[in-house]
């Protein structure tokens, strides 16, 4: 039966003035400008950050400010170019690379030596965000993503996201060195140590260890062995949180995760992938 209304009666009447129709309509949503340009790939949060103070970023046609938010109906413009925001969040991408020792994590080199970008499949409307480094005469695995949120989540200290190393050396430690390194040494800028230090074995002068960090401080491992007179010949990541390098994945190639392996990821990491 369809439902009739009927006529108020003075009794029925409300007491107070219907609001207009237009103030019933729901705000749009809003995030944080750096959010909103860091999601697209464009940078990290906090250079995005360092772009807005310089004035490098407009909203609506005037300079924009730390801490605004933007709606989709927000025209942005980044060094004067349009750009076209995504409120509807999408999967991120993710690229595990194999660095070869001999290349830079970085676009820019006044010393013009080979980047790991170079490797890097292109990309439209967006870029590949580094998740942590590796230092010039080290290899193994690195990972990229187009979600800045994702590359924070990785690297940022307070999340504790283990890195593993197969690390060669000089000839073997001795047991107080090992207690040293797993106890925690004094580096010049703060104590460090390995959550776990693995004997791989090795033959003649070279040994190998597989040690573990939470931790992605710059050079670390090298710091950590030089502390107890020990000189690290070759560093390789194997392990960075959840994700290993896998064994068919040879030097100087990429391998880009299927949507299903980025939601395991996501899951691992307690990251829900539609917030």
């Amino acid at each position: 039966m369809p439902n009739r209304q009927r006529k108020a009666t003075p009794s029925q009447a409300p007491t107070r003035a219907a609001k207009p129709r237009a103030a019933l309509k729901a705000h749009p949503p809003t995030v944080k400008l750096q959010k909103a340009l860091a999601d697209l790939g464009l940078a990290s949060r906090r250079e995005i950050e360092a772009w807005i103070a310089a004035g490098r970023i407009e909203v609506n046609g005037e300079k924009a400010h730390l801490g605004q938010r933007v709606c989709p109906t927000d025209r942005v413009k980044v060094g004067g170019k349009l750009v076209h925001l995504r409120f509807a969040r999408r999967l991120p991408r993710v690229l595990l690379y194999h660095k070869p020792e001999g290349e830079i994590v970085s676009r820019d080199d006044p010393e013009g030596r080979p980047s790991v970008f170079n490797a890097l499949p292109r990309l439209k409307g967006g870029r590949w965000i580094a998740i942590g480094r590796l230092d010039f005469n080290s290899c193994g695995l690195l990972l990229f993503t187009t979600d800045g949120a994702l590359a924070n989540r990785l690297m940022h200290p307070r999340y504790r996201i283990e890195r593993e190393y197969a690390v060669r050396v000089l000839g073997e430690l001795d047991e107080a060195s090992r207690k040293r390194l797993t106890e925690g040494i004094e580096l010049e800028d703060g104590p460090a140590k390995f959550l776990r230090l693995i004997d791989a074995g090795g033959e003649g002068a070279n040994h190998w260890y597989h040690v573990t960090l939470e931790e992605g401080r710059n050079r670390e491992v090298r710091r950590l062995f030089a502390a107890v007179g020990v000189t690290v010949s070759r560093l390789m990541r194997i392990r960075y949180g959840p994700i290993t390098l896998p064994a068919n994945l040879r030097r100087g190639q990429c391998l880009e995760l299927e949507p299903s392996e980025v939601e395991a990821l996501l899951g691992a990491l307690g990251v829900n992938a539609a917030a």
